[in-house]
């Protein structure tokens, strides 16, 4: 007798993106493993009124992947990436956002890796796609571009996420809640891979396994990007790691980049929004310390 295919259990977190989801569904569904592999699909749902199930039940009636739905009414996203955990039952466990979508051969590129280094998991690039044309500023400040390494490239936990990611299920071993709840609205994966590090688990980069990430008007206005570096700013004082030199440097960087604004006028709005934005990734970890919250919401 052959030794079983893997299976990889993929794992999405969503809340009210119905349209997004059902995108999700389609590409999944494509996903081609030349039998090396067998995937099913794991919902959370982080919405109270479960917005999702109606999205999932119609694409669990006729689509042969299995796929399991399960709500966490409480709007926490740790909280939901746990919920999802406790459902899969996979090998290996992708986590892909629900406003991102695979290329066809995103599970098997990924799981390939993932063996060959004999990593504990690997991350891929996440690229943006705008189903309309973003404002010129945009692209000239790159502000929608995430960084990308060589394949095979040891990752730093600062520098990991789970908008993209596969990796070993027995990593969990142990683990009650390997997402930590006090991360409520952003941070909670960079929480998860310094853990994970800190065990002595290895993820490498995988630059070849491709997603792309649905960035709509909404999220190409200066608001959007302001609230969420204020947000930024705040989680990265959750981590106890560092905290201390990160305030520092804030501390220094704020009136720095605040008398620096305006001369950068001048040479274009992209450079003048690259600029608020590090002044408020700074600002945030020091209105955070003062206890002051200007951002209430988790900023998607």
């Amino acid at each position: 007798m052959g030794i079983a295919p893997a299976h990889i259990s993929v794992c999405v977190c969503t809340f009210r993106r119905a349209a997004l989801l059902k995108r999700l569904f389609g590409e999944l569904e494509r996903q081609r493993t030349n039998g090396e592999c067998t995937y099913s699909i794991v919902v959370a749902d982080n919405d109270r009124e479960q917005s999702a199930k109606p999205v999932v039940a119609d694409f669990a009636t006729t689509s042969p992947i299995e796929t399991i739905y399960c709500s966490e009414p409480r709007q926490n996203i740790a909280l939901a990436r746990n919920r999802a955990l406790e459902q899969a039952k996979g090998d290996f466990i992708a986590f892909i956002d629900d406003d991102e979508f695979p290329t066809p051969d995103w599970l098997l590129i990924m799981l390939k890796a993932c063996e060959n280094s004999q990593a504990a998991g690997v991350l891929g690039p996440v690229r943006p796609h705008f189903d309309q044309p973003p404002p010129r500023w945009i692209v000239a400040g790159r502000f929608c571009e995430r960084p990308e390494y060589p394949t095979g490239r040891i990752m730093n936990w600062e520098e990991s996420r789970t908008g993209n990611v596969l990796f070993r299920r027995r990593i969990l071993d142990g683990m009650t809640h390997p997402f930590d709840p006090q991360f409520d609205n952003g941070g909670e994966d960079k929480d998860f891979f310094m853990r994970m590090t800190q065990r002595g688990h290895v993820f490498r980069w995988c630059n070849e396994g491709v997603v792309y990430e649905v960035v709509p008007p909404a999220r190409c206005r200066r608001s959007f990007m302001l609230k969420r570096a204020l947000l930024r700013g705040r989680n990265i004082l959750k981590h106890p790691k560092g905290r201390i030199r990160s305030l520092a440097t804030s501390l220094v960087a704020v009136p720095v980049y605040a008398l620096a604004i305006l001369p950068t006028l001048v040479l274009g709005q992209h450079w003048f929004m690259k600029y608020c934005i590090k002044l408020c990734d700074h600002l945030g970890r020091l209105l955070a310390l003062a206890g002051i919250n200007p951002v209430s919401e988790r900023q998607d």
